[in-house]
């Protein structure tokens, strides 16, 4: 199985590898998540060469069936974030 890796440990990595303390580094991780999270939510799209585009897709209201119940249901309306690796990343998977 696939390990997991949390905020915590993207920024100790960080720290050893420039040689920051961690809670700089720590720092920095949360400056970049929330810029990512506050473009998003204007609207915009956020591209990392190399790695992928981060884009916002609208879905609209739609019909759905309860499956407890059968029962016809409206869900609501929302924006999704949508992630497109880009072509170097692919390349590095494979």
């Amino acid at each position: 199985m696939a390990e997991v890796v949390n905020k915590k440990e993207l920024a100790e990595k960080l720290a050893d590898e420039f040689d920051l303390t961690k809670k700089a580094a720590g720092e920095q991780v949360q400056f970049l998540l929330d810029e990512v999270c506050k473009q998003l939510k204007k609207g915009n799209t956020v591209d990392f060469s190399g790695f992928g585009k981060f884009t916002v897709k609208h879905k609209p209201a739609h019909e759905g069936i309860n499956p407890a119940t059968k029962q016809k249901i409206t869900i609501a309306a929302k924006n999704a974030v949508a992630f497109k690796p880009a072509k170097a990343l692919k390349d590095a998977l494979n």
